[in-house]
């Protein structure tokens, strides 16, 4: 690794090491870090000196008194340094590891209930350890799940380890090898922010002073070794509105350029294909569907492209205003597609659209992969000569050899699921397309303003009429056969009922086994005289279309499936809902499911059946789901207990690697930073203004990944 021509930023205090140091200098030219050490930081993503002093502390622990163990008290907050005497794990009703230690003044037990095989591999007796905790009492004094952070003889008298607030720094198997465990990491922290000469700042002096928030000099020093929890805070709210700003600032430019993009397409016509559907609909639209319906068609009228989203509930009716908006682009003459992320959702708004267009003389393909090469062929032909104007796939439709004659509109349905190059590649196939993104998934508003805050959003607020809520009932496996009960006394007053067996591991086969194996206990067993049928992902498209036409024409009784009912089917009369093994499934999933009944005007309930041993998270997801029907609701559950990473998949989406701002807990941060982005971008959409040239170059060396796509989305 060559050593960097221009060391400028800071100056390390160690006399050994005269020259200055740019906050671009790799890890490896740092005071106490050699080629192994380097390479373990590179592999987490730790390059350079400005990443280190990024790599926050997860949390800290307050040793600013340690206290002998003889004079601890109980219900006080204490911290005790001493040697770990011994390491148990004591079996029972109610399993528990625990750590006796000891200072010289005495001895007490620290205690875990949980995480029992990774705590107990981190102590050894003879080990010098701090423990903070609050005092309890059982047969003497312990702490019940202490924070703790393992010392040296020498670290017992340092400030740097046991003389303040000290951080906590997360890290990895491979860096704790390397030394980097928190003792690790502030022993190399230390000398770095003791020599800094100066850190540039990154904020305008006026949003520093608008929002009163602490300069990043005084911020790197506190954040790291804070002296006061005061002072700790200024620098981490410092941090967060940095970090949030620059997303926010990332997010408004995109949005600005594609608002001043190139031309894009002007669709004038509205023609007797989209009347027509509108009056062959078996139902009226709703009001929320009109609204959104006029906010589209004002966008698809100017000759910029448009780049809306429409987030709705559950059966808020998505898909016909997708499908209407596309025939608004075909009467026009040019071409749509419906892209979905799976085959099962594509191959189900395939059939719905096909369904409601089935006396129209508008030809429509279904694009996947492991389709016979005739039948892809004649759909790639038909696209490529324009014969097939409206088309549905998976990611199929980004492969090479995929092209349309006159690409004119684009519907992604759960963009977050897609990659930001294979969107831009789709995009691309047209030339300058509309495009409208769906999510079937409510979003909570902290998120909204990050996945997608460089869209023109539209929300679907209204059911239709006649809806009532779903009854949730969360049930254990003894009272299995009192729930057939209630299913049988459904289906002798004439209702109909879904029984749906996980995605396990997602293993396609494991999926179809439980539900096949659970199909034929229904069928023979259970409910000998019903008709019981199976819809699984193995199934052909055709045979699929007939279960379903069955099921809801009422011959079908209790239809058994995998989760390919999740989206896009409509039966009023089914009024039961179990899902079996529930504790498997996220909470999108189990509201997605929920979903499929409470269709018509009778009363619907939804089962959810678990094993009777269910995990924290489960059980949060479970009783989340018994206590509303409100879909936004539900995703702020989610995402506070996935986080936003799990939840829309960090490392696709490419701008949710947050490194201290907390989507969950920092909305009021999040509009603030937000303020700030908008009223600079208004003034100077393109960052050309001489004192905007430091925003600019943040921005870029921050997003330099995905600078270049501003104008994709």
């Amino acid at each position: 690794m060559r050593r960097p021509d221009s060391f400028r930023i800071f100056a390390m205090s160690d006399s050994s090491q005269t020259h200055s140091i740019h906050l671009d200098t790799p890890v490896q030219y740092l005071k106490g870090i050699g080629p192994k050490r380097a390479e373990a930081l590179e592999k987490a993503g730790i390059r350079s000196a400005e990443d280190l002093l990024t790599h926050f502390p997860r949390r800290y622990l307050d040793r600013r008194t340690v206290t002998r163990i003889r004079d601890v008290r109980v219900n006080t907050s204490v911290t005790v340094v001493g040697q770990i005497l011994a390491v148990d794990v004591i079996r029972g009703r109610r399993q528990r590891l625990v750590v006796l230690t000891g200072d010289g003044s005495g001895m007490m037990e620290c205690v875990w209930f949980q995480g029992i095989a990774y705590v107990s591999k981190n102590f050894h007796t003879g080990e010098t350890v701090a423990f903070s905790g609050k005092v309890t009492v059982f047969h003497g004094p312990q702490l019940v799940h202490p924070e703790y952070d393992k010392l040296s003889d020498a670290d017992e008298t340092n400030p740097m380890h046991t003389g303040g607030i000290i951080p906590l720094y997360p890290s990895t198997d491979a860096l704790t090898r390397q030394g980097f465990d928190s003792r690790g990491f502030r022993r190399v922290l230390r000398p770095l922010v003791d020599g800094l000469a100066r850190i540039p700042e990154t904020l305008p002096d006026s949003v520093l002073g608008r929002q009163i928030l602490m300069g990043r000099r005084e911020a790197v020093e506190n954040i790291h070794f804070p002296g006061r929890w005061k002072d700790l805070e200024s620098a981490r709210l410092r941090f967060k509105f940095e970090e949030l700003f620059y997303l926010q600032l990332f997010l408004m430019l995109q949005r600005e350029a594609r608002h001043a993009g190139e031309k894009g397409i002007g669709f004038i016509r509205v023609g007797d294909q989209v009347r027509g559907l509108i009056e062959r609909l078996p139902f009226e639209l709703t009001g929320a569907q009109k609204r959104v319906l006029r906010e589209i068609r004002e966008d698809m009228r100017r000759p910029t492209a448009m780049n809306r989203l429409v987030q709705g509930d559950v059966g808020a009716g998505k898909t016909v205003v997708a499908l209407l908006a596309m025939l608004i682009a075909v009467e026009n003459g040019y071409q749509a597609c419906l892209m979905a992320p799976t085959e099962i959702l594509a191959e189900q708004h395939f059939l719905n659209i096909r369904r409601m267009l089935e006396e129209m003389d508008v030809p429509t393909a279904l694009l996947r992969g492991g389709q016979k090469s005739r039948e892809r062929q004649a759909i790639l032909s038909g696209l490529a000569d324009g014969s097939i104007p409206l088309v549905v796939g998976t990611h199929a439709l980004v492969q090479e050899g995929v092209a349309f004659r006159n690409l004119g509109f684009v519907v992604i349905d759960e963009q977050h699921r897609f990659g930001v190059m294979q969107r831009a590649t789709l995009l691309q196939k047209g030339v300058t397309p509309d495009v409208l993104i769906m999510t079937a998934t409510p979003i909570p508003r902290t998120l909204a303003l990050t996945v997608y805050g460089d869209l023109d959003v539209s929300v679907l607020d209204e059911l239709p009429p006649g809806r009532q809520p779903v009854r949730t009932v969360w049930r254990k496996e003894n009272v299995r056969d009192k729930v057939y009960d209630f299913i049988r006394d459904e289906i002798r007053s004439g209702r109909q009922a879904y029984i749906v067996y996980p995605l396990v591991e997602e293993s396609e086969k494991l999926d179809l086994k439980a539900a096949t194996e659970g199909f034929e206990t229904l069928s023979r067993t259970v409910f000998p005289d019903v008709s019981v049928a199976l819809l699984h992902g193995r199934m052909k498209s055709d045979e699929k279309e007939v279960i379903m036409r069955r099921f809801k024409s009422g011959e079908i009784r209790i239809l058994v499936s995998t989760t390919v009912i999740e989206v896009g089917v409509d039966v009023p009369n089914a009024t039961v809902m179990l899902v079996e093994h529930a504790e498997r499934f996220g909470l999108p999933q189990l509201h997605q499911l929920r979903g499929r009944v409470g269709r018509g005007e009778a009363k619907s309930t939804c089962i959810l059946l678990s094993s009777y041993a269910v995990s924290e998270d489960a059980r949060r997801r479970l009783e989340t789901m018994e206590a509303t029907t409100d879909g936004f609701r539900i995703a702020e559950a989610d995402l506070e207990i996935r986080g936003p990473g799990e939840l829309f998949g960090t490392r696709q989406h490419g701008m949710l690697n947050l490194k201290i701002a907390s989507l969950v807990t920092d909305g009021p941060v999040l509009e603030k930073a937000r303020g700030e982005a908008v009223s600079i971008v208004e003034s100077d959409p393109k960052l050309e203004d001489e004192g905007h040239s430091l925003l600019r170059e943040n921005l870029k060396r921050q997003y330099r990944e995905n600078f270049g796509l501003i104008r994709v989305g």
